[in-house]
Order: C-alpha cells, then structure tokens, then sequence
C-alpha cells in the first residue's frame, strides 16, 4: 500500500515552513530511516527521514526548492515493488485569493469545492483555535478555504487570508520607492511571536544598576587561568548571568511560572533561553536545568548551541521549552532597554553594558564597574513587589558572584 509523504510539524507553533528540496530522486528506493527531503521550520533546516520502505513517487504539484508549505500536505508517495501512483496523489491548490476592496463582488476569499463540501448548512467545519484567532485578526472564517481533513479550516487558513487581506492593504497604497526586500519564514516567525506577546501579556519592565566591579575581577581571573597550561576556556557574562539567573529563579519561583487554561505551572527546573544574533534574526537556544551546571558546562553548552544556531545546524528542541530568557545588548554599547517577553514565558532579562563610573564612598569618588539591568515581566503572573524582589536577589548576586557560583 503506498505510503504518503507529507509535511511534517517541526514544533508547536508551527503551521507552514519552506520546503529546501529532495534527498532523494524520482524512483529511487528509500530505506526506513534514510533522509528524504529537507525541510525549514520556525528557526532551522531539518532533514526529514522517511517512516517506511519503497520507492519515491514524487507529486505532480509537488513544492519546488524555496516553495512554502502547509503542514500535513502531501508532496508524494512511496511505493512497493510493482506499485503504482494512486489515484488523486496531487492536491488542487488551496484557493486564498484576495482581492477587491470590501463592498466589491470579489471582496472575499474563494472557497475550494473541499471547504464547500464541509460546510454544516451555511457555516464550514472549523477547529476552536482557527475560529479563536479569526475574531482577533479580523477575518470572516466563515468564507475560508479549509486546507485540513473534509476542509476543515485551521489556524494557517486564516493566518494566510489575514496576510493576503494586509498584501491587498499594501497593494492599495501609494507606491514606496526603495528596495524590495523578501521576508523569511524566521523573519515571520519572530514577528508572529512578538505579535503573540503584545496580545497575550502585560508587560511592565523594571530597570536597575548592579555594581558589577567583583564579576569583573572574577572574570579577569578565569581568563588570567584560561591563559595558563591546559587552562579551560573562561566564561563570558552572558554565561555568568544564566547561572546567577537560574539559582536565582530557586529562590523566587513565580518569574519563570506560566500560564496554562485557568491555573499557573511552576516549573521544577530553570531552563534558561538566550538571544542569539544570526544573519537570519534573532532564535533563542534553550540550556535546560541550569541552576545544577556547573559553570564550565553552561560555558561549553551556550557557545556551541550558539555556533550552530548562527550555522542554522541547531534542532528545533533545542530552542523548546524555555522558562526564562535572557537577552544581551551591551556588547553594542546599550545600557539600558525593554526586552519583549517570549510567550508563555513569565519574564525576561536584558543585560546592558558595563561602564566603570565613579562612586561615593566615605565621602570620596571611588571608581566603580557598573551593569544595567532591565527585567520585563508578565503583570498577569507577578506583581511589581515580587518581581522588584526578584531583581534585587539578582543583583545581590552579580555584585558578590563567588559563593553563588561556589555553591
């Protein structure tokens, strides 16, 4: 029995990704297991393996390299010996025109004879969350085509007539002169998030100073001994923060909670997300139990996840299931900011720059290293007195970091 090949889900959020190409040719047999084609998701390419045996049918309408795809479309098949193709392998497109401006004739998104055959007296089957995020961006789903089973319509059905609706809005515009410049699936999917977290949070973001002259001599001393014979290679700030960050969350449970339908889960583990700069934006690797590494793992763990994120070689599980972030600008000279929380996560931390600045102390200017922080928070979760707490514990732990990293 031919077996369908199909686009595959490469993490929660995801509804469509990019198709890279084939591994293998028309024809070819496939072995369980063997890489079959290659696939873009949410932050990274991923090598798709074949579930069964056969031999490659590939679809008439099959994508092309570059083609963004729904998940759970069928792109082929594979076939036993002697097998041939079934009947109705391709898959007519899903019809998403948008058109006219609203008032017009042509003013709504034409329906596939699937979404119409689905349809319960005047109303199509819909899933909750497709019916949920139609009301917030404004689309009639009651006129969608339905790419799912029978057609029924999903959440990628109304996120694909909300985005034909706002190319219909830009195309109606007096023309911009400039450069045409294409937007990526991680560029779309970092705009999706932060839209997700503007409709989803409260955010109140909290700023302070941390005197930071002692992380900095501890971190002299790391390099001094990196320096030495087989020395190991001396952690960064950024490093030192996710350690500080996870004991701290031990001791104030709520700033890494989050939602879930009507009550609130606290994690047992501070799993630590970090912003990383990538030529194709911003992803978020994940360094899970944190608070239980040693510093010399997060060392190596951070900066290889990181390579391989700029590499775009990292998995897609290694940026799930974060329960707090921390974001680093001070590297560009950035003191202080607001970082934009990464839902379902309760809050984030961004880390400016050190600047030595002089101090009073018994009445005279001493110079001092000095660090901004700034903590964006979730009001739904937290008030502004536990999380003032929070960031108070944390400072007191980036301005004396040697028992902290010693326990």
């Amino acid at each position: 029995m031919a077996v369908a090949i199909t686009i595959p889900r490469l993490g929660w959020n995801m509804d469509q990704g990019v198709f890279v190409g084939w591994l293998k040719g028309p024809g070819e047999s496939v072995q369980a297991g063997e890489p079959l084609f290659t696939l873009e998701g949410e932050k990274a390419a991923q090598d798709i393996e074949a579930i069964e045996s056969g031999t490659l049918h590939i679809a008439v309408d099959a994508p092309e390299a570059g083609a963004i795809v729904a998940v759970g479309i069928v792109i082929g098949h594979l076939l036993a010996p002697g097998e041939s193709a079934p009947n109705g392998d391709t898959r007519e497109p899903i019809a998403v025109s948008a058109a006219a401006p609203a008032g017009s004739e042509n003013s709504t998104l034409a329906a596939t004879p699937a979404a119409r055959a689905s349809r319960r007296g005047d109303r199509p089957r819909s899933s909750p969350l497709a019916r949920r995020l139609a009301r917030e961006l404004g689309v009639d789903w009651t006129r969608l085509a339905g790419s799912g089973g029978t057609g029924r319509i999903r959440k990628v059905d109304v996120l694909a007539a909300a985005s034909a609706a706002r190319a219909q809005a830009s195309r109606d515009l007096p023309p911009i002169e400039g450069t045409s410049v294409p937007v990526g699936p991680t560029r779309a999917t970092i705009a999706a998030r932060l839209v997700r977290s503007r409709q989803t949070t409260v955010p109140v973001t909290l700023h302070t100073t941390a005197d930071a002259t002692n992380l900095v001599g501890l971190r002299a001393q790391y390099r001094a001994a990196a320096a030495a014979p087989a020395g190991k290679e001396p952690p960064g700030y950024l490093e030192v923060l996710i350690k500080l960050a996870a004991l701290t969350l031990r001791e104030h449970p709520m700033l890494h909670a989050a939602w879930a339908d009507d009550r609130l889960i606290v994690p047992a583990e501070a799993n630590i997300g970090f912003a990383v700069d990538t030529e194709e934006g911003l992803v978020v690797p994940v360094i899970r139990s944190a608070a239980s590494l040693p510093l010399g793992e997060i060392v190596t763990r951070a900066r290889d996840l990181a390579r391989r994120a700029r590499e775009r070689r990292i998995r897609p599980d290694e940026m799930q299931g974060g329960t707090f972030t921390i974001t680093n600008l001070g590297s560009f000279g950035i003191e202080g900011f607001t970082p934009v929380i990464n839902p379902p996560e309760c809050a984030v931390l961004g880390m400016g720059r050190i600047v030595r600045q002089p101090v009073m102390v018994d009445d005279r200017a001493v110079g001092r290293d000095r660090m901004s922080l700034s903590l964006t928070f979730d009001h739904r979760i937290v008030d502004g007195a536990p999380a003032a707490r929070f960031l108070q514990c944390l400072v007191a732990a980036v301005e004396n970091p040697g028992p902290w990293l010693i326990a």
